[in-house]
């Protein structure tokens, strides 16, 4: 994988790079993500938070309680609305930040490696079955 991996929002006001392969890759199908994505899941590709850095604008955050229960923030371009990150929590502790798939320069790099809350795919989805399923989060 060529490094740095880059993305960024709709407008380009926000820019951002990895240095670092990521961690993983999943398909997450809890509601919030539904939400937040207005689909029926979000495509997620996890750095390690030290890897990763905003090049360019300033991201805004949505802060909330995650289904796992822990406090999860998703930050998004304020001006074109973009969703780019999420996975990382309010105080920046959790060592990750998961961008979505959709935001990378070249988002044929996904691979999803996993797909999580699974018990709250939505019917019409089809999920691969290749891939290890885990109806919450997958064991640590």
């Amino acid at each position: 994988m060529k490094l740095p991996i880059t993305g960024g929002c709709a407008c380009g006001a926000i820019r951002y790079e990895a240095s670092a392969e990521p961690i993983t890759m999943l398909t997450c199908h809890c509601r919030h993500c539904q939400q937040a994505s207005g689909g029926a899941f979000v495509n997620a590709v996890v750095f390690a938070a030290d890897a990763f850095r905003i090049v360019r604008g300033t991201p805004r955050h949505h802060d909330r309680t995650g289904e796992s229960g822990g406090q999860h923030r998703r930050g998004f371009c304020a001006d074109c609305g973009s969703r780019l990150t999420g996975g990382e929590n309010p105080e920046g502790t959790s060592g990750i930040v998961g961008v979505t798939a959709a935001s990378l320069d070249d988002p044929t790099l996904f691979r999803p490696q996993m797909e999580i809350f699974t018990s709250r795919a939505q019917p019409w989805v089809r999920m691969d079955p290749g891939i290890p399923q885990y109806e919450e989060m997958p064991p640590e």
